[in-house]
């Protein structure tokens, strides 16, 4: 049944489809083949028809893009009417008679007389071409102009408000979406313009040669005298002319309304009647001045003062209209407590955001476009970096002021708690490096993110402080840095069961029968999370999930411990692993761990059935801790951050005993090194 209705819904469109294309084939087949006076006139009715449809269709759409279509409709009513003025010339320089359409207007519409009508007919085309046309035309080109300089700024906006939190990805996209049509849509309409103005110029020249044209088959075939010969001629000329550009003005208008049209949420008549006359003074103003008119001997005392009467009436039911606003207004207020008191409006205020950056007053402009602030999006570009760089996806980081906080200061939040704190000097910049000298370059402080000294110095201040070697950033890259660092180390925290189903869904697409087979068959999605929050603990990236899914489909049948199958996925990523540990190809410098170091982790190993835990005594791990101490320090400075190797077995054991003392300290095992990797042991830790 479904089938069926689905079939007849694609039936429709392609019906639709091709009775437009079938439409603009007649059309241009009517400037070719002659056609019948009363098909002729069945079309001109068709086109009043079709225009004053057109004219209250756009008087009623609350935006402009709700008739997008309206450009190329404008662009077939054109030609339309280009192919019926064809017809009908054809048919009355033929026959000197282009049915009763055409004739009645000429006839009934000017009183039969020719000049009249053709003076009726160029004061239509002064309107139509001087007036709405002109002023269409302008109103366009200017619209598309500034629609598309707005349009880098309505991009950022989006984006604020995404990361902000106030919207989600699906309402970016959807708004996003929303200015691309817009800008195509005032960009059609600048040249869709340039169709009426054209169709007015081509009605002045279809009429002139009409009546030039006419004059000369009449006299050449003699059957009436010149005069009368432009007597008819001219009368059906006119007829034509205004049957033809009556419907041109109608559209003309509503090209006029639409490109001034402002979007509101109501149609033209009600924005009209509520800004309009909106104020009853203006229009019990408006009555006295009209009823001093009226009394004015000479002027018509009926009209006037019967306008003043109406104007006056008006006046008095805005003014007693306006006076049971209050009243209502009174109300509001308990209906909006009411909805307080509900458990449902409380049980809204629990969720908590993921990840939440709170400013002190006096860092606000860091997050305000309009002040030049451009936290926000360095926020975007951190966690497009971040995904690339961890394959994580950060969630949305919403950005408020705090006025309980210091003015400079700024904290970080993961789901309401804080786990970072800073403080920043707006107007300043921060100049990180070593103190060669004695004074110092600013205001002393410490880089938040690693904690660094570091000084704050003044725009004047800090082409000097480049030029003694000194990194300099702005407050804003200072904020970012930090919060780039908070979500690294906090990353297996912020992973999701969403973002899991998020990762998965991508993957499935690629890889479908690997994930169908995984999970949930060999993994649940829980302890699948597990892993990946170990990895990402360590700072590894998940990114390439196809191989922690196969390494986790390899071994999930052997073993279902999570930390024992996380040792076999880095194993699978050693070559990724290797290339963090050496990203430039220097030589990794590493320290061993001795047997009896190993040997002590392996026996302080309890197996319980939540899984493999650590319990050494306190004083062997005071002992392992302190070696470990001496050692880094005989490691020189410069050669960069120093690699702990360690068999498979006790590696994840050994990283989890020490990471608390030494939390930058990276703890590789063997098997994860890669074979082209070069390494340099600086020494050995053991209980010595």
């Amino acid at each position: 049944m479904f089938q069926v209705e689905g079939t007849a819904s694609a039936r429709g469109v392609n019906y639709s489809d091709l009775g437009v294309a079938v439409a603009v084939v007649a059309v241009v087949l009517m400037m070719i083949v002659p056609l019948p006076t009363f098909i002729l006139d069945l079309l001109l009715t068709f086109n009043i028809t079709f225009a004053l449809t057109v004219l209250l269709v756009t008087m009623y759409v609350q935006h402009p893009l709700e008739i997008s279509v309206f450009p190329s409709l404008l662009l077939l009513a054109t030609l339309f009417r280009l192919a019926l003025n064809v017809s009908s010339t054809r048919l009355i320089l033929l026959h000197g008679y282009a049915g009763r359409v055409v004739q009645a207007f000429g006839q009934f519409v000017v009183g039969g007389n020719a000049v009249v009508g053709f003076i009726v007919f160029i004061i239509l085309i002064i309107i139509q071409f001087v007036v709405i046309t002109r002023g269409a035309e302008r109103v366009a080109e200017v619209a598309a102009r500034f629609t598309l300089d707005a349009m880098p700024g309505k991009q950022m906006s989006i984006d604020a408000d995404l990361n902000a939190g106030l919207i989600d990805e699906e309402e970016a996209r959807s708004r996003r979406q929303e200015v691309r049509r817009e800008a195509d849509f005032y960009g059609a309409m600048d040249g869709a313009s340039k169709f009426v103005k054209g169709d007015a110029i081509a009605g002045i020249i279809i009429t002139i040669v009409n009546i030039i044209g006419g004059f000369i088959i009449g006299v050449m075939q003699g059957q009436l005298e010149p005069l009368q010969v432009l007597q008819k001629y001219t009368i059906l000329t006119v007829g034509d002319g205004l049957v033809s550009q009556i419907p041109a003005l109608l559209v003309s208008t509503a090209t006029g309304i639409l490109v001034t049209r402002a979007a509101s949420a109501g149609n033209l008549g009600q924005d009209l009647t509520g800004q309009v006359f909106s104020e009853p003074r203006i229009l019990y103003l408006a009555a006295s001045l009209l009823a001093v008119l009226g009394l004015i001997p000479g002027l018509p005392h009926v009209a006037f003062l019967a306008l003043a009467a109406l104007f006056a009436f008006l006046g008095y039911r805005l003014s007693q209209a306006a006076t049971t606003v209050p009243a209502e207004q009174v109300v509001v207020p308990d209906r909006g407590l009411e909805e307080l008191r509900r458990p449902e409006a409380v049980a809204a205020l629990l969720p908590l955001d993921p990840l939440e950056i709170d400013l002190g007053y006096g860092l606000i402009g860091l997050a305000d476009a309009e002040q030049g602030g451009d936290l926000l999006d360095r926020v975007v570009l951190l966690r497009r970096q971040l995904a690339l760089e961890l394959g994580l996806l950060v969630p949305t980081v919403r950005i408020r002021d705090n006025i309980a906080l210091a003015p400079n200061t700024y904290i970080i939040l993961l789901r309401g708690a804080e786990v970072a704190r800073g403080e920043v000097l707006p107007g300043y910049y921060l100049a990180m490096g070593e103190l060669t000298g004695t004074k110092e370059p600013g205001i002393p402080t410490r880089e938040p993110a690693f904690g660094l000294p570091a000084w704050w110095v003044t725009a004047a201040e800090k082409e000097k402080a480049e030029r003694e070697g000194f990194t300099v950033v702005d407050p804003a890259t200072v904020l970012a840095t930090h919060l780039t660092e908070v979500i690294k180390k906090h990353a297996a925290e912020i992973l999701s069961r969403q973002q899991l189903e998020i990762m998965l869904e991508t993957t499935r697409k690629e890889n479908p029968a690997l994930v169908n087979e995984v999970v949930p068959g060999i993994i649940a999605p829980l302890d699948l999370k597990k892993i990946l929050g170990n990895l990402l603990h360590e700072g590894v990236s998940v990114r390439d999930l196809t191989t922690i899914l196969e390494t986790v489909g390899n071994y999930g049948r052997l073993t279902k411990d999570t930390d024992t199958l996380t040792e076999y996925v880095r194993q699978s990523l050693g070559r990724q692993i290797s290339r963090s540990l050496s990203p430039e190809g220097r030589p990794v410098q590493a320290l061993t761990l001795d047997r009896s170091i190993e040997e002590a982790v392996e026996k302080s190993l309890q197996q319980t059935e939540q899984g493999t835990f650590l319990a050494m005594e306190p004083q062997v791990a005071e002992h392992i801790l302190a070696s470990l101490k001496e050692e880094l320090k005989r490691i020189p400075p410069g050669q960069g951050p120093p690699v702990v190797l360690a068999s498979p077995l006790v590696r994840f054991y050994f990283k989890r005993l020490v990471e608390r003392a030494f939390p930058q300290l990276v703890v590789v095992s063997y098997n994860e090194l890669d074979p082209d990797l070069t390494v340099d042991v600086l020494g050995r830790v053991s209980l010595k």
